[in-house]
């Protein structure tokens, strides 16, 4: 009897396996980790790691009871000592790449568009309101809380959807298309905002990888609408957004621009390709004072308590339901801002991370108020980068995989890289050099 050999592991696969077992886990196949994760399933010590002065990284295993668990990692970032800034690029990077000589640390970001078709994807990944380097470049459909840096100063803060821009010569108000009040404003005269938040992610069976999300192209559009124009807003330039597109009764596509502007027809007139767009205040704040924002995830409380209709179909199934995921968080503490990334992996027995309800127990231990934390990007974006000593660590997500590609049947173990982000949270301390930008970067002292 012949018994068979496995074949050798491919030549990647065994790099990630000595940088896995160097880590503490005893994986001995790559391919297997999309079945079985129970490697990972491994409880940190506890202890507490000065990245920087002000910048402090604390690690604890978190007993969920039943022999359950969670890893819990906390960026503490003393605002006397370092800023924290949003950074996003509709491209995409590595979480470690944002970790450059000039930044300590990064957090994964908020909620991004995410699909499993790689040519049908979104000009403006950002789901809602993205200011970039200064650069007002998606705008909300609906009022959600939002980090911003308004005068060199990082806030939290409910942003409704409504705000003012200029179209050509003219001053007009806008309102996010998902707010109650949007139809009888757009009567009045308003322009209605759609973007990539108002698609809707659905899922089918796939043989190799359990499921793939997708995109039904026919229904990416605006509503149609007899009585409306909507108007596709393009940025072509460093604070240059005009409208490339105009189409009468609706039927935009969500995805070909920044953003789309919809006008009742009574009122579309200004409506015409090329026309500058220049978007000039949001809830009140002046856009030329932002240096950057983002849109994030509810409060803790209100993902607990099922407090979430601002965050729908755009993101596919719920992340706020009452199952165990990784998660990320944020909250203010004083003069601190706060990040925490709760670990766990989907294919194991015990360490699958928490549900919103365990999030609010887990915050109350740590004498939090939950309703201040707040939910960004969980799941498998979840993750922190720092610098150390001059090397370069991560945790978080230690398990993941990249999906193979049309053809393909090997993942990828990507567990140092990470899922491909849009957004991340950058610390930098105040003795770093600011980037690049059209905007002095002040003291955030307040």
């Amino acid at each position: 009897m012949t018994l068979s050999v496995p074949p050798p592991p491919h030549a990647e696969d065994r790099l990630a396996l000595a940088a896995l077992r160097a880590r503490g886990y005893h994986v001995h196949d790559i391919q297997e980790i999309a079945r079985d994760q129970r490697p990972f399933a491994v409880r940190v010590a506890a202890r507490e790691r000065v990245l920087a002065p002000g910048v402090r990284l604390q690690e604890e295993s978190v007993e969920l009871g039943g022999g359950d668990f969670a890893n819990v990692h906390t960026l503490r970032v003393a605002r006397s000592a370092a800023r924290v800034e949003v950074e996003s690029d509709p491209v995409g990077f590595a979480l470690r790449d944002r970790c450059g000589a000039d930044a300590v640390a990064a957090v994964s970001g908020s909620f991004s568009f995410i699909s499993d078709e790689p040519d049908h994807q979104p000009a403006e990944p950002c789901l809602d309101f993205c200011s970039r380097q200064g650069e007002t470049v998606s705008l909300p459909t609906v009022t959600k809380p939002a980090f911003l840096v308004h005068r060199g100063r990082p806030s939290l803060r409910t942003l409704p959807a409504v705000g003012t821009l200029v179209l050509g010569r003219a001053v007009r108000e806008w309102i996010g298309s998902k707010e109650t009040a949007a139809p009888a404003s757009l009567r009045r005269g308003a322009l209605a905002v759609f973007g990539a938040a108002n698609c809707t992610i659905r899922y089918a069976d796939d043989a190799l990888t359990g499921f793939t999300r997708f995109v039904e192209r026919t229904e990416n559009v605006t509503p149609r609408d007899a009585g409306v124009v909507d108007a596709v807003v393009q940025r072509v330039a460093r604070d240059a957004h005009v409208i490339r597109s105009v189409h009468p009764g609706g039927g935009a596509s969500l995805f070909s621009g920044s953003y789309v502007l919809r006008a009742a027809a009574a009122h579309a007139r200004p409506l015409a390709v090329g026309t500058e767009v220049r978007v000039t205040g949001i809830a009140g704040l002046a856009t030329e004072h932002l240096g950057s924002g983002i849109s994030i995830g509810p409060s803790a409380a209100d993902a607990a308590f099922g407090d979430v209709a601002a965050y729908d179909a755009s993101l596919g199934t719920s992340p706020f339901r009452p199952v165990r995921y990784a998660r990320t968080l944020l909250w203010p503490e004083g003069r601190t801002l706060c990040f925490r990334v709760v670990d766990g992996a989907p294919l194991t027995d015990s360490f699958r991370g928490m549900t919103p309800v365990e999030v609010v127990r887990d915050l109350e231990r740590s004498g939090v108020d939950p309703r201040t934390a707040h939910h960004l990007d969980g799941g498998q974006s979840s993750k922190i980068a720092f610098r150390r000593e001059g090397e370069h660590e991560v945790v978080g997500n230690l398990h993941y995989l990249q999906w193979p590609g049309a053809g393909e049947r090997r993942f990828r173990w990507r567990g140092i890289e990470g899922r491909r982000l849009h957004s991340a949270f950058v610390v930098r301390t105040h003795a770093a050099p600011p980037p690049g930008g059209r905007h002095e970067r002040r003291t955030c002292d307040g």
